[in-house]
């Protein structure tokens, strides 16, 4: 019985996202490695960012692929933390400053 709602094995079944509808699974694969190819950005840079992002929106699946991607890639482990903790400031900056709505709304009480 599997202790975790993911399923690591299920990763390989990424494919399958185009079962009853190829037409746009096919699309989002060739925009996908598109976007992923060496550009203005080293594929290397590309894949801490999408190693960063799998973090902020808690992807297990991504963390997995994308720390195994960072590596092929020829990130080490303190890159790929620092992709993370990026990530995760970012993530506390686009929390905390919401809270100036919090500030406006309790303003307009307090007049």
């Amino acid at each position: 019985m599997s202790k975790s709602y993911y399923e690591p094995k299920d990763l390989k079944k990424f494919h399958e996202i185009g079962r009853v509808n190829t037409n746009l699974s096919d699309k989002f694969f060739e925009y996908y490695n598109e976007v992923m190819k060496e550009g203005a950005l080293s594929e290397k840079e590309k894949a801490l960012i999408a190693l960063a992002i799998s973090h902020a929106l808690k992807c297990p699946y991504c963390i997995d692929s994308y720390t195994t991607t960072c590596m092929q890639k020829g990130a080490d482990e303190r890159q790929m933390n620092e992709a993370v903790h990026v990530a995760a400031a970012m993530a506390a900056g686009i929390n905390l400053v919401h809270s100036i709505q919090m500030n406006n709304k309790l303003d307009e009480l307090q007049v």
